[in-house]
C-alpha cells in the first residue's frame, strides 16, 4: 500500500521548542518500496513515524494510505492507531517473555481460526527463516533472531504498512548491517511496504530504495542512496551523508566547458557541472568527498597528514594542504604513512558538488 505525506506538521503543546518538531515534511512511499528516515537526534524522524502510526497528532498537513486519509486536522479526520492496519517494531522487540516464540507471533492474528493461526504462525517463522525456533521463549534466542520473530509477529495481522523504529539500535555493531540487508529481503519477499527510523547511514544504504534526510524538523532530501550521496540537495546533506569537506573554488569558462579551480587542481564534469554565472564571479565551496582524493607520490599537490584512522582494508587520512584547506582521503591500507608525514595527492572527482560561498 502507498504512502502519501503531504505537508505533515507535528507541535507539541508543552515544548519549550518554538519550531515544530516536524516541519511541512511532503513525500511519497509507493507500495512495496522501503523508505528510511535518517538524521541527528532530534531532528523530527521519530515524531513523523509517530504521527504515520497515530500516536502523535498532525497539527497540520495530510497523511494517505492508498486511497485512505489516515490524518487530515483541516478537514477533522483523524483515524485512530489500532484502526489504520500499520505495524510496528520497535527498539526493544516488546516480545512478551513468557509466551513461546509461536505465540507471540500469533499474538495479533486471534481473530483467525485455530488451523489459520497455526499457518500463519507457520508462514511467518519460514519467511524470516526461524521456524525450529517455534517452542523457544525470547530468551533462549539471540538479538538477531528476537528482531527477526518481532517483524514476523508485526507482518502476521498482514499489515498495509510496516513502521521501523531504530529496530537495530540495540545490536552489536558487526551484526546491524547484515540484519539490515536480511531484513530487506524479508520485506522484498512479503512485499511489505516499509517505513524506517534509524540514525546509522549504513544501515539506511543496506535497507532502502529511498531515503529521507531530516534536519531540524524538515526534510532536507528525498531520495535513493546514491543521489543523497553524489547529488545532495543541500549543504546539510553534504555534511550528514558520508565524509567529506567543503573546499573554496571558482568556476571558470574552459575550452571544454565550465570547470573548476580547487586547491586541489581543476575539476570538470560535463553533466553537472555549473557555469560560471551560477554564482557571482564564479566563487563556490566545491564537495571533495574522500574518495575524490587520490593518493599519487607523482602528483605535484602535497599534504600533510594530521589525522589517521585505520578501517582495515584502507586508512581515512585528514590531510592539511599548503594552502591551508583541510580535505580528507580513503587509501589502501598498505600505504601506511606516518602523521606528520607529506604526501602527494590529486582529485579524481566524477561529480561535481557545488554550494554557494560559506559566510566567512
Amino acid at each position: 500500500m502507498s504512502l502519501s505525506v503531504d505537508g505533515a506538521t507535528v507541535r507539541y503543546p508543552r515544548s519549550s521548542v518554538e519550531r515544530a518538531a516536524v516541519d511541512h515534511v511532503t513525500f511519497t512511499l509507493a507500495a512495496g518500496q522501503i523508505g528510511v528516515l535518517i538524521g541527528p537526534s532530534g531532528c523530527g524522524k521519530t515524531s513523523l513515524l509517530r504521527a504515520v502510526a497515530g500516536l502523535e497528532p498532525l497539527a497540520a498537513g495530510r497523511l494517505v494510505m492508498g486511497e485512505r486519509v489516515l490524518s487530515e486536522p483541516a478537514a477533522g479526520v483523524h483515524i485512530a492507531a489500532e484502526d489504520r492496519r500499520i505495524g510496528m517494531v520497535f527498539q526493544d522487540y516488546a516480545l512478551f517473555p513468557h509466551l513461546s516464540v509461536a505465540d507471540n507471533v500469533a499474538f495479533g492474528v486471534h481473530h483467525l481460526s485455530r488451523s489459520e493461526r497455526y499457518a500463519r504462525v507457520r508462514q511467518m517463522l519460514d519467511l524470516v527463516g526461524l521456524g525450529h525456533t517455534a517452542q523457544r521463549l525470547p530468551h533462549q534466542l539471540s538479538g538477531g533472531q528476537q528482531q527477526r520473530i518481532a517483524l514476523a509477529r508485526a507482518l502476521a495481522p498482514q499489515p498495509e504498512l510496516l513502521l521501523l523504529d531504530e529496530p537495530f539500535s540495540s545490536l552489536d555493531v558487526d551484526l546491524r548491517e547484515r540484519l539490515a540487508q536480511d531484513v530487506r529481503q524479508i520485506l522484498k519477499d512479503h512485499g511489505a511496504t516499509a517505513l524506517v527510523v534509524t540514525h546509522d547511514q549504513l544501515e539506511a544504504f543496506a535497507l532502502g530504495d529511498v531515503i529521507g534526510v531530516m534536519n531540524r524538523g524538515r526534510l532536507e532530501q528525498w531520495d535513493d542512496a546514491y543521489s543523497l550521496y553524489h547529488r545532495p540537495a543541500s549543504r546539510f546533506v553534504a555534511q550528514f551523508i558520508g565524509h567529506g569537506v567543503f573546499a573554496p573554488a571558482q568556476i571558470v569558462a574552459c575550452a571544454h566547458g565550465p570547470c573548476v579551480h580547487t586547491p586541489v587542481g581543476e575539476l570538470d564534469d560535463p553533466q553537472g557541472c555549473p557555469v560560471p554565472s551560477a554564482y557571482p564571479q564564479g566563487h563556490c565551496d566545491v564537495l571533495l568527498r574522500a574518495d575524490d582524493i587520490v593518493h599519487d607520490d607523482s602528483s605535484p599537490v602535497k599534504a600533510r597528514i594530521e589525522r589517521k584512522a585505520f578501517r582495515g582494508s584502507e586508512f581515512l587520512y585528514t590531510l592539511r594542504l599548503e594552502s591551508g584547506e583541510q580535505v580528507m582521503a580513503h587509501v589502501p591500507s598498505h600505504h601506511d604513512h606516518h602523521v606528520g608525514e607529506w604526501i602527494g595527492i590529486r582529485a579524481q572527482v566524477d561529480h561535481v558538488v557545488t554550494f554557494d560561498r560559506a559566510p566567512a
